[in-house]
């Protein structure tokens, strides 16, 4: 009983050896097909629709943004020149 079990393991493992064995050299065998091919000139990158629409839309914000900060600034300066004049009276 134990012999037997112990021929299985054995020849199990025996296989196993093989099968890697096998593997490995395919492996090598794929790594060596060829140089691959150097790629000229200038690739140009396809641009999605929407991204321009998107760019667009960023380039409003950023606009936006710049505009209410603008008028933030404006109305500080005007209220410290009113707070600087009630301070001289």
């Amino acid at each position: 009983m134990k012999k037997e079990e112990e021929g299985k393991k054995k020849e199990e493992e025996r296989k196993g050896k093989k099968r890697k064995k096998k593997e490995e050299e395919e492996k090598k065998r794929k790594g060596k097909k060829g140089k691959k091919k150097r790629k000229r000139g200038r690739k140009r990158r396809k641009r999605k629709k929407g991204m321009k629409r998107k760019k667009r839309k960023k380039r409003k914000k950023r606009k936006m943004r710049k505009e209410e900060k603008e008028k933030r600034k404006k109305r500080t300066e005007e209220r410290k020149r009113v707070e600087e004049k009630k301070g001289k009276k």
